[in-house]
């Protein structure tokens, strides 16, 4: 009976492990964002929508419960010098674009500018701290 029980606690003690191990690792705040705008600027949505989303993404860091103004500050300076180095990609990005491709063209030119919008929300965000 002992042996039983020994191998019944083992075999839940491994579930439990596995199970842990299948969860994803709870991401940072900040990498949250990332995903979450870079998610956006690639379905091409409006750099109008962008930066009310930076709106959102900010309204939710300061009201989490453990919210620190300071750490708030941080995040949004690292999110603008993300967004800054994706800004400066993608105009590198658009010079590449065959101009007679059109939808490339146009394509490139919203995700831009989408980059630029949320670049300038974040820094809005940031100076109205």
């Amino acid at each position: 009976m002992e042996n039983k029980t020994r191998i019944c606690y083992s075999a839940a003690i491994n579930r439990r492990m596995v199970m842990a191990a299948r969860r994803p690792a709870a991401l940072r705040p900040l990498d949250a964002a990332l995903m979450r705008l870079q998610a956006m600027a690639a379905r091409g949505v409006q750099p109008a929508r962008m930066g009310r989303e930076v709106g959102i993404i900010v309204a939710e860091w300061l009201d989490a419960p453990d919210a620190d103004p300071d750490d708030v500050r941080s995040r949004l300076d690292e999110l603008r010098e993300q967004l800054a180095a994706g800004v400066l990609d993608a105009e590198e990005q658009v010079s590449y674009v065959d101009p007679e491709e059109t939808g490339a063209v146009k394509q490139a030119g919203t995700t831009l500018a989408a980059l630029v919008a949320t670049r300038d929300a974040v820094e809005q965000a940031r100076d109205a701290l």
